[in-house]
């Protein structure tokens, strides 16, 4: 069998870029046991709750939601437990830090396969107030417009 090349989204957490803003994105690794990364596979995974904690020099990913795989047999894995991320050591002592003075949170982004091996993209980010939301609303339609706008000047139209 070839080895796979290129990137392969298997979950986003869209709702996240909504309500937090991004600050920086980490690229992590994930330690899975089999049945999860077979059912990774299928496509099957959920984000929407999830939550990195550093506990210890060490950074954990809680509450994400990847359903046990239908073949599987007692050695299944429970759903929603809690997975260790790969980092490198001072990309996690500069989250940490982050987190615990300016009042960040990591949250994950996006779960999806890169060169054959599940990568979870984690973002620092802050909170958004309901007027900042309105406000980023607000801001990317007067972008789209104006590429819209640009657009047609390229083209020759009014």
């Amino acid at each position: 069998m070839a080895k796979e090349t290129g990137r392969k989204l298997i979950a986003q957490n869209k709702k996240a870029r909504h309500d937090f803003s991004i600050e920086e994105v980490y690229e992590a690794g994930l330690v899975l046991v089999g049945t999860e990364v077979k059912s990774l596979r299928l496509g099957r995974a959920s984000l929407i709750d999830g939550f990195v904690m550093v506990d210890g020099g060490e950074a954990f990913l809680h509450s994400i939601h990847i359903p046990e795989y239908e073949q599987g047999t007692w050695t299944n894995h429970e759903p929603t437990r809690m997975r260790k991320l790969l980092l490198h050591a001072d990309e996690i002592r500069k989250i940490s830090i982050a987190v615990a003075r300016q009042g960040f949170t990591i949250i994950p982004l996006s779960i999806y396969f890169k060169d054959g091996r599940v990568k979870v993209e984690i973002g620092l980010a802050k909170g958004r107030k309901t007027h900042d939301k309105r406000q980023a609303i607000a801001e990317r339609d007067v972008k789209r417009e104006l590429s819209r706008v640009e657009g047609r000047r390229s083209k020759g139209m009014k």
